[in-house]
Order: structure tokens, then C-alpha cells, then sequence
């Protein structure tokens, strides 16, 4: 049976029908619990503690959001199917830590962030450009963006009070995943970004933190 070739209009249409999904609460399942998470507790001393956990998963669901495009960008330019499957087989994986932190913006009567269309055009546009230059490029750009995710948990767990299990459940589990994700990458082949365009990443992700923690 021969493979069939989306026409350049189907693969639009595929690519706004996904990005419609990610930014439409509830249009996704998670297919995973995270690790730890059933039964687990949350007690919070404040409305204050509550609202500042809020931001940080609205920073996180935006990470998601952002993972989502970069990695639908750059399925759509990859220069091999290996490529290609790989980068739709991480976005699927990554569907889940987008619903956790729906979910859990649900539980502290919080929402997503109102940027959130902005950031995704953003990312889905740098994705579908690293993945015309190369294979390489474009896996680059996955191992640097997981790395720079893994710091951006590792920073907030520390902010995660004890009391609660079940919003650090959550990020222990994204944690571990993306660290896959950056470490399969280098595995596959990825190419060392230059510095200055790891330092424009690093911006990019300072504004989006700063503006969603909000917004």
C-alpha cells in the first residue's frame, strides 16, 4: 500500500486544525497519570500561596502550549519521515503535561493565559523554520528547549510548597519527560545551537515567563 502525500493545503489545514486543539481548553485527554499524583493532597495556608502556584502553571501550560507549536512547526518542514514521526510522537507525549496543567489551573480557580495564541504563532513559526534548514538544526532546537524547560521546573519545585502533593506530582513527572525528550534528541543527532541563538531563546522565555505568570 503506498503512502499518501498531503497536498501543501491538506498539510495546512492539519496544521490549524492542531493548533486550534492546543489552544482550545479541554479538546485534549491525558493518556497518563503523573507518577504520585492519585490520592495525592493539596493543602495551601493562603489565597495568596494559591495564586502564586497559579502562575507558575499558567507559565508552565504556556511552556506546553509553546512545545505544542515548536514541535507541529517543525514536523511539517522536516526534511525526513523519521524526523517527523519522532517530532509528532514527542508532541503527543507532551499532550499529557498540557491537560495536567489545564486540570490543575482548573483546581486553584485559575486559566490559561490570555497570550497564549501569540506564543504559539511564535514557536510553531521558529519550529517550521529549524526544520527547513536541517534534521540536525531542528533537533537542536528540541534538546535546547527541553534543557532550558528542565531549569524553568527545577526552579519552580523549589517553590512548591510540601503541602502540595499534587501540583508537585505534576512537575516532578514534566520533569522527567522532558529530560527524555532532551536526551533522546541529542541521541537522534541534534546540532549544538550557536550562543546567540540560545541568548534569543532565553529571552524569548524570560518575556513569556514574566508576562504569563499574569496574563
Amino acid at each position: 500500500m503506498s503512502k499518501t502525500t498531503l497536498s501543501p493545503i491538506d498539510k495546512a489545514i492539519s496544521a490549524l486544525d492542531l493548533g486550534l486543539k492546543t489552544l482550545t481548553d479541554g479538546a485534549y485527554a491525558a493518556a497518563r497519570t503523573p507518577a504520585g499524583n492519585k490520592g495525592a493532597s493539596s493543602s495551601l495556608d493562603s489565597d495568596t500561596e494559591k495564586k502564586h502556584i497559579a502562575g507558575l502553571m499558567r507559565i508552565n501550560h504556556t511552556g506546553e502550549v509553546c512545545a505544542q507549536a515548536l514541535y507541529q512547526g517543525q514536523a511539517l518542514t522536516a526534511k525526513s519521515e523519521k524526523v517527523r514521526h519522532e517530532m509528532k510522537q514527542a508532541a503527543d507525549e507532551e499532550i499529557d503535561h498540557l491537560v495536567w496543567c489545564e486540570e490543575r489551573l482548573k483546581e486553584l480557580d485559575s486559566r490559561p493565559s490570555l497570550l497564549n495564541p501569540l506564543f504559539y504563532g511564535m514557536s510553531f513559526g521558529l519550529g517550521a523554520v529549524a526544520g527547513s534548514v536541517s534534521d540536525e538544526v531542528s533537533l537542536g532546537f528540541v534538546a535546547a528547549t527541553e534543557e532550558q524547560v528542565c531549569k524553568h521546573l527545577e526552579s519552580h519545585l523549589t517553590q512548591i510548597p510540601e503541602s502540595d502533593q499534587k501540583t508537585r506530582s505534576i512537575l516532578t513527572q514534566m520533569l522527567d519527560d522532558e529530560a527524555k525528550h532532551a536526551t533522546q534528541a541529542h541521541a537522534a543527532g541534534a546540532k549544538t545551537l550557536p550562543f546567540p541563538i540560545k541568548l534569543g531563546m532565553k529571552a524569548m522565555a524570560k518575556v513569556m515567563t514574566t508576562t504569563t505568570y499574569k496574563v
